[in-house]
């Protein structure tokens, strides 16, 4: 394992540089002597002490790019589920977690956490996609939202949204016309639906204690 190194997967999706400049602030911030790598090199992301999967578009698309990428999958499943490292997925780099998607038909998902991406009906006349800030709701005590409160905004931008996860893998909600999954996890896991590197204080905190995260 390469000690001190994060790995932003690049797998052709996601908003790369404001993520790794996010990271690198954080890092900063934390004092931690951490390298922030952007990489479509699965070695590097099996060899990495935390990886993050960012990802941005439709779910079906963000998951051929990411299995088009040789051996990238086998270097997650490596690294994060047999070497419990580290791993925070981010919008879709989260819905990939889970079982399936439904966005433009039926798609697999990583399948490490129970549920499915389905598409977001809010009613009261609110516009899909859900974006722009939002607040967000605690579920239960964890290492990465800690100093993070009930009611802090953080970013959104997105149509789907994850539901059927279990309960106790909900960190935290936000409510859009219909409560979801903001932040969900188990392990040495775990995923925002918003957008850390986009959600200034909130995000920045978010990051910092994933850098020092030790599940």
């Amino acid at each position: 394992m390469a000690r001190g190194r994060v790995a932003i997967v690049d797998y052709g999706s996601g908003n790369l540089r404001s993520a790794q400049k996010a990271f690198e602030r954080a890092a900063r911030d934390e004092g931690l002597p951490l390298a922030i790598d952007v990489t479509s090199d699965p070695q590097a992301v099996a060899e990495a002490e935390r990886i993050v999967l960012p990802g941005v578009g439709a779910f079906g698309d963000c998951r051929r790019g990411l299995y088009a990428v040789p051996g990238m999958v086998e270097a997650l499943e490596e690294a994060v589920i047999r070497g419990g490292r580290p791993f925070l997925g981010i919008c879709v780099g989260m819905q990939l977690m889970v079982q399936e998607g439904l966005e433009f038909g039926r798609h697999e998902g990583l399948g490490w956490l129970e549920g499915q991406v389905v598409a977001m009906e809010p009613g009261n006349g609110l516009k899909v996609p859900h974006m722009g800030w939002n607040e967000l709701g605690l579920t239960q005590a964890h290492a990465l939202t800690a100093g993070i409160a009930a009611g802090d905004h953080a970013y959104f931008v997105h149509s789907y949204r994850v539901r059927g996860t279990r309960p106790d893998h909900v960190l935290a909600t936000s409510d859009y016309g219909e409560v979801f999954p903001a932040v969900i996890g188990r392990d040495n896991m775990a995923g925002t639906q918003f957008h850390p590197e986009k959600s200034q204080a909130t995000g920045l905190r978010l990051i910092g204690n994933f850098l020092r995260w030790r599940p």
